[in-house]
Order: C-alpha cells, then structure tokens, then sequence
C-alpha cells in the first residue's frame, strides 16, 4: 500500500485507535483541517505571520568553514534556528493556531519535551489571547527550567507530569487526557509528526514550509538538488518537514538521526502508541521502553507514522549517533561556524561530519539546525565540566 492511498495511513502505519468521544473531535478537527489547508485567505494570513513575525524565509547557509575542515561534500545549513522563538515549532504552532482560531477554541493544550515547541504554543496563544496550558515531563522541566520560565512568562500555565519516567512520552499522555476531559473547548495543538490521524498529517502540511525553501534555494545556488538531507529524529516533525519535498526525487538520500539510548527506528518494531500506528521501541508485552537522550526533545519511544514507512519502505536512512558525538557536533559547529546548535540538532551535525568526507567534492548536502542551543548552554556546561 502506497502513502497516499488511505488518508492517514502511510503503509501499515497511522490511522486512529482512540475512544468514541475522542474519534468525533478527531473527525472534526480533519474536516477543517482538510477545509482550510488550501484556503486562500488561510494561508494568506499564514504567509504574513510566517514573513513578518516568524522571519521565513530561513537561510540555506553554505558553511564554507565545517566544509573546509571536514573535507568532501559541501555543507548547508537550512537555519531553522533563526526563526521567532530559536526552533522549526513555530511554523506548525502558527498554522495550528490560526485553524483554532477558526473553529472557535477558547483553550489551547500542547505536551512539550525540550520546551521548543511549548515556547512557540505559548507565543501564538499570548499574541492571539488563548488561555494555554502546557504539559512537560517533570524530569524535563528540570533539564529545561530556561524554557519553563519562558513559557510561564508567555502567560502559559506549565503541568510538571511526574507519572512514568517525566518525560515527553508522559506528557503527551497527560495531554491526550485533558483533551478527553475538554474537547468541547479545548485544541491540543500537538507539536510533533505523531498521535492519531490527522495531527500528522497536519504537522507535516504546515513544516514541508522547510523543505519548499530549501529545494528552491539549494537549487538556485547548486543548479541541482543535493546528494542527501540530514536531520534529528525523535517524533519527527522537523524531519517530515525537512523531507517532504525530496520524498518523490529518489537520487536524494533521506537520513534521520537519532540518539543511541533512543534508537527507536533502527531497533523497535510496529506496534500502537498514543492512538495510532508506528514503530515502537518496546519489550515483548508491547510496552514502550524506557528512553534516554541527552536531548530532551528526542526522548520518545515512537515515531510518525510516515517515518515508520519511510523506513520500512527502504526510501529514507536511519542512523544513530553516541552522546559523545553529539557533544562534538554541538562543539564543533559552536567553533568553527560560531552557530551554537539545540542538542537535538547537534544529532544530525554530528552524522554529517561523517557523512560529508565520504561524498564526493561535487556532492553537497543539507542539514536541518531545527533549532538554536540557548536552551542547552547550561546543560552542556555541567556535562563537559565533568
């Protein structure tokens, strides 16, 4: 079975498993998606927040310097780190927003792992006046108290969920029960490329803004398309987004990065998470095991359901990388491009320094820095000093 055959199946992968009331919200939620998504004024209105506040377009810089040092393919840097708010979660929260704002929400619910995208929830929701709460794993709150307080000062009501092991699987839990509860007033705007139809087909619709600039820039300075696109992986929504326009020019190698202590795609196996299908990193009962990244976004024992195709299907690459070559990544680039990178991101910068000197000098490729390393300095810090 083709992606494209059953809305919101990719393959095996996708679809709904959720109680009754929930599947209703569900439906409702894909019809208006599926009304406005194409709307004119819809993504006029889009267009204007993603040019004058977010800042879009984002640069595709060409980092003559890692290049030079690295040896083999040239390297580009789509710069997702620069938009409004430092990550690649304000372009799906800006068209999640402006379809909530459609169909009449008085709330606004989101999960958040390494507060990137609770940061973006709360931005639209203070400049739009929606009440926001934001679930975010205590142990992650913890790891990410810059993006607490942030959040807090946006105006959100931050939830420390301590259930499981507090982190972004357990958040989004506590989320998925809230919109149980409230659904007759409330919109979980879910940040990743996961949950039941259609969040990831939504996700993916307002992200692919990534990659319709990258192809167009990369083709205007190249005068071809580029030998492979690199990103981070651990729900996968700057990944869908960075993908989405090379999915059909099979010369152009699609490589997800994700943590070792998180290798959901390279050793889990299909199973149901959170109301839909995927791979899932899980023990013999079917039970999500327990993850562990040093990057708090990537702490997800799934994955989008299109990912799981794109895996099974052989069309996209899925690699892992080890703390300690991540904290080079996140070094390297710091030194030697003066871009101080997310930890998730350093993930996909990581793979590229190996993955660039075994390519040809005529080849180049694409990393997706899906967001800027603030959040993480202090983090950083402390493991270094040991």
């Amino acid at each position: 079975m083709k992606a494209t055959e059953k809305r919101g199946y990719f393959g095996e992968f996708g679809g709904s498993s959720v109680p009754s009331d929930l599947q209703n919200v569900l439906d409702i939620l894909e019809e208006n998606f599926y009304r406005y998504k194409d709307d004119e004024e819809f993504n006029r209105e889009l267009n204007y927040y993603f040019e004058e506040y977010v800042g879009r377009k984002s640069p595709l810089y060409f980092a003559e310097n890692l290049t030079k040092q690295c040896g083999g393919a040239k390297i580009y840097l789509k710069r997702e780190d620069l938009n409004h708010t430092g990550s690649h979660k304000i372009n799906n929260v800006l068209g999640q927003i402006l379809l909530a704002k459609r169909m009449g929400a008085k709330r606004v619910i989101a999960e958040t792992g390494a507060g990137q995208h609770g940061v973006a929830t709360a931005t639209v929701c203070a400049m739009f006046g929606i009440d926001c709460t934001i679930y975010m794993g205590a142990e992650d709150t913890k790891r990410q108290s810059l993006n607490v307080f942030r959040m807090e000062l946006l105006g959100a009501k931050v939830v420390a969920v301590e259930k499981g092991q507090g982190r972004l699987k357990d958040a989004v839990d506590e989320a998925f029960a809230d919109l149980v509860k409230n659904y007759e007033h409330t919109f979980y705007l879910l940040g990743s490329a996961v949950g039941p139809h259609p969040f990831p087909s939504m996700v993916k619709h307002f992200q692919s803004v990534i990659s319709k600039e990258s192809k167009k820039q990369h083709l205007a300075k190249e005068g071809k398309l580029p030998a492979a696109v690199l990103a981070c992986v651990g729900g996968g929504s700057n990944a869908i987004g960075a993908f989405a326009e090379y999915i059909d020019e099979h010369n152009v190698r699609l490589i997800d990065v994700e943590p070792d202590q998180a290798p959901t795609l390279t050793e889990g196996r299909p199973g149901n998470l959170h109301g839909f299908r995927c791979i899932v990193l899980q023990d013999e009962e079917g039970t999500p095991l327990p993850t562990y990244s040093i990057a708090a976004g990537l702490d997800y024992p799934g994955v989008g359901p299109e990912h799981s195709y794109l895996k099974t299907s052989g069309r996209a690459e899925y690699v892992t990388v080890t703390n300690e070559e991540v904290l080079e990544g996140f070094q390297t680039l710091s030194k030697v491009e003066g871009i101080i990178p997310a930890l998730e991101s350093a993930h996909a910068v990581a793979y590229a320094l190996t993955l660039a000197p075994a390519l040809s000098a005529e080849d180049s490729i694409i990393v997706n820095i899906s967001g800027r390393g603030d959040k993480d300095v202090e983090q950083v810090f402390a493991m270094l000093k040991k």
